[in-house]
């Protein structure tokens, strides 16, 4: 367990998956993979909100996991799931965590059922994108099981929800806080969290990574400056309909050449202006050209 916080202390991009049309591209979710690899990540998570893993048949799931594990075999891959099955078909694949959905019926048997067969992280979603505020009393017994290794915080906006949340954290020593907050990302590192699993993480993925260092390092400058680079990523990708934030990172995705472009489709999602496009590609090249 020790060993797993500390391998999950990082960005973890929530990665999305490539299709056209409605295929799975699965030569531009092999190239990603690769491409993701050469990047300074803690690892991935897979099957989550991001990568529409309550959409995926079992058959794509599994093609997933086997390209992740394959292309970062010495980093963590970390598992979105909502049952039992899979939570066992993760353990096959050899991930190393599960992201647990939100469980609205007895959460706390819920969670130390599932983790059984992984560590599992808890993961706090706003309800809008079908999550459960979890009160205090409820966080803490979650957090008292003893294979659960931390919670992801996904707010969206609401700040004092974080604060709250990061407030019952600190109570568990030991207990990772991961932040999901794309929208208040270097806030919300300096609230406590050491790990990032968020969307965004899917594209400009070593300016996120460089938040992270420059906090943990104390170069504030630095900090500040990373700060305001990833809060304007983010007003261009994380905006309403919140659901097509999916097609917007894989537009970033495609705009830093690691996806063909003709692999952003998002069966599942909204469609988008092509005016949107425009605005994610100009927010990735400007982004780029601070980091020059």
């Amino acid at each position: 367990m020790t060993d797993l916080r500390d391998r999950l202390r990082g960005l973890i991009p929530a990665v999305p998956v490539p299709f056209t049309g409605t295929a799975l591209n699965g030569a531009a979710q092999s190239a990603y993979a690769k491409w993701m690899a050469t990047q300074p990540v803690a690892g991935v998570a897979i099957w989550a909100h991001t990568g529409r893993g309550r959409h995926l048949s079992g058959e794509q799931r599994r093609s997933v996991l086997e390209t992740w594990r394959e292309a970062l075999p010495d980093r963590v891959v970390v598992a979105g799931v909502h049952d039992l099955t899979t939570a066992i078909e993760a353990r096959r694949g050899h991930a190393d965590a599960l992201l647990v959905y939100p469980e609205r019926h007895d959460p706390v048997s819920h969670h130390a059922r599932l983790s059984r067969e992984l560590p599992v992280i808890l993961f706090h979603l706003y309800p809008a994108a079908g999550g459960v505020e979890y009160d205090e009393a409820t966080l803490d017994a979650l957090l008292d099981i003893p294979n659960v290794v931390g919670i992801k915080v996904a707010t969206l906006d609401s700040v004092m929800t974080y604060q709250r949340i990061a407030a019952v954290v600190r109570r568990h020593p030991g207990k990772l806080l991961i932040t999901g907050e794309d929208r208040f990302l270097g806030y919300s590192v300096l609230m406590g969290a050491s790990s990032a699993l968020v969307g965004m993480g899917a594209a400009l993925t070593a300016m996120q990574a460089d938040l992270l260092g420059a906090a943990r390092d104390e170069r504030w400058a630095d900090f500040v400056a990373l700060s305001a680079r990833c809060d304007a990523f983010a007003q261009a990708t994380f905006i309403e309909p919140m659901e097509g934030y999916i097609r917007r990172m894989l537009w970033a995705a495609a705009a830093e050449g690691t996806i063909p472009g003709d692999a952003c489709d998002d069966p599942w999602g909204p469609e988008l202006p092509e005016a949107e496009r425009a605005a994610v590609v100009s927010a990735v090249a400007d982004a780029r050209a601070a980091r020059s």
